[in-house]
């Protein structure tokens, strides 16, 4: 699983565009390999471009890739395209799969395990959105790339 750099180091004034895609067919290890390669990702911003990335974040932006992968892998046919950048001030995390509907978090049940992937995911996450798109749909969360901690 080699990810793929889309524009690793183009600078405009006062900015740095760094970005990264990986396809995952869902074979053993790829959620891990989404996490590693997010770990990677934002720590190579760090030192490579400057770019200012939080301890929290690294470890929220590795855990939302994992809850949102790891759904995309069990609810969707098909590959599975993980896509990180920075965008201003936060990490984008998109994942995309085959299957047309929109997830919905489920009601709070204390009795209920697991499945609460959606829920974590929008609570840490800065924003969240998710983009219909002609094949499938676009998961897009977005993370603060620093914090005050």
């Amino acid at each position: 699983m080699e990810p793929v750099p889309l524009d690793e180091a183009s600078r405009g004034p006062d900015t740095v565009q760094v970005e990264t895609a990986l396809a995952l067919d869902g074979a053993d290890g790829s959620i891990a390999g989404a996490r590693h390669l997010t770990g990677d990702f934002l720590t190579r911003a760090r030192r490579e471009h400057g770019v200012p990335v939080s301890a929290r974040t690294v470890d929220l932006s590795r855990l939302v890739v994992s809850e949102l992968v790891t759904n995309a892998l069990r609810h969707a046919p098909g590959p599975v395209l993980l896509h990180l950048r920075l965008v201003g001030d936060a990490v984008e995390i998109t994942v995309w799969d085959s299957e047309p509907a929109t997830p919905a978090p489920r009601g709070a049940d204390p009795t209920r395990v697991g499945q609460h992937g959606l829920e974590i995911v929008m609570a840490v996450a800065d924003g969240f959105d998710v983009v219909p798109e002609p094949l499938g749909k676009r998961i897009v969360a977005r993370l603060g790339l620093f914090d005050d901690m």
